[in-house]
């Protein structure tokens, strides 16, 4: 009787594990002991090891981080100032900025409660009228939010209602800038404006950015359905934008982050991520990537969400040429909703490697 129980606990088992250890189609991956002759190795391929991952922004940007450095050790707010008085206020550089240097901040305060983000209390007590003071102060308290509170306390308000206020002087300070009232789309879902007063404030974004990937992706949040849309209406939001898109825009992968923003929490449908839906997300994300300026500050962005559909699909060798370009930046996107992101990100990137070894790949037939 006790061999009977063990063989059925055996075949439970086998029935759980089996789909991911023996592939039913050709290609699959055979688990190898680290170490051993046969184990895949992303080091052979170039790759930062996991420690070494920056997860502060998802791609280079090598002057943010100079400054950044320069502002952190010194505590002094001038250089990050000057940084973003010579940022353009009609791209994707400037918004990313502002994130870096308030998140940055935040992290500090989180560390040191009381003490870290000195500078830019003191940027802000210095120079009350720097426009870029003001736009990562009214970001900062927006992440503070998110970070401190829980949604929808009185915290949570309290905080966001100060980050409005901040935004509406930023916006004065920086006529012309959208930044600002992209800040206040994350404080409008946070209050639960309702659909009208959330297009005013959309409506002042696109007026002074049309295209601007990451307002659509700020958008985007409060049309998915665990805020104050629903599925459909995020699918519409993203669909219409990439439709509308110019060539060579980043907007035609929006239906991708919608898709990703939808995925359940537990995948019942076999091959969920080779069905139609994803696929066809997944294709305008590709044709998005390869049409889009090889400097677009949103590439990354992109890359990383396709590394995850891709390795969850079993498109190896995609996914390895979406990780050649980003690996050593995983400050992204699905990564950053992590504890860990650079963990998590590894776990995908391991996984990715030993696929594309598993069907005959290697580090010769890899383009850079």
């Amino acid at each position: 009787m006790e061999i009977l129980w063990f063989l059925i606990a055996l075949g439970l088992l086998f029935g759980v594990l089996g789909p991911y250890l023996l592939r039913r189609r050709g290609g699959g991956i055979r688990l190898a002991a680290p170490g051993s002759p046969d184990a895949a190795d992303p080091a052979a391929y170039g790759f930062v090891p996991q420690e070494d991952q920056d997860v502060r922004l998802p791609g280079a940007d090598e002057d943010l981080l100079d400054v950044l450095d320069v502002v952190q050790a010194t505590q002094d707010w001038k250089a990050a100032s000057q940084l973003l008085a010579g940022t353009g206020k009609d791209g994707e550089v400037r918004w990313q900025r502002v994130q870096a240097f308030a998140g940055a901040a935040s992290l500090e305060l989180r560390e040191r409660p009381g003490v870290g983000g000195a500078w830019l209390r003191a940027w802000r007590a210095d120079a009350p009228k720097d426009p870029g003071g003001a736009a990562v102060h009214a970001e900062f308290l927006v992440q503070q939010a998110w970070r401190s509170s829980a949604a929808g306390s009185d915290d949570f308000r309290i905080i966001l209602e100060e980050a409005l206020k901040v935004t509406e002087e930023a916006a004065l300070l920086a006529p012309g800038d959208p930044v600002p009232y992209i800040t206040q789309l994350a404080v409008a879902r946070g209050l639960g404006y309702g659909p009208e007063r959330f297009d005013q404030v959309w409506a002042k974004v696109i007026d002074r950015a049309p295209a601007h990937m990451g307002a659509h992706l700020a958008a985007l949040h409060y049309w998915c359905e665990k805020w104050h849309g629903s599925r459909e209406e995020a699918d519409h939001f993203a669909t219409t934008a990439a439709a509308r898109a110019p060539r060579g825009s980043l907007l035609a992968a929006l239906p991708l982050f919608a898709v990703y923003e939808h995925v359940p929490d537990v995948v019942l449908v076999q091959d969920f991520f080779r069905t139609q839906v994803v696929s066809k997300a997944v294709e305008g994300a590709l044709y998005a990537v390869h049409s889009a300026r090889p400097d677009d500050p949103m590439l990354a962005h992109v890359r990383h969400l396709l590394i995850w559909f891709l390795v969850r699909g079993e498109r190896w060798a995609e996914a390895m040429h979406q990780l050649v370009k980003v690996d050593g930046h995983v400050g992204a996107v699905p990564w950053t909703l992590s504890a860990d992101p650079a963990a998590e990100y590894t776990v995908f990137r391991n996984l990715a490697v030993a696929g594309y070894e598993a069907n005959g790949g290697s580090p010769l037939t890899l383009p850079r």
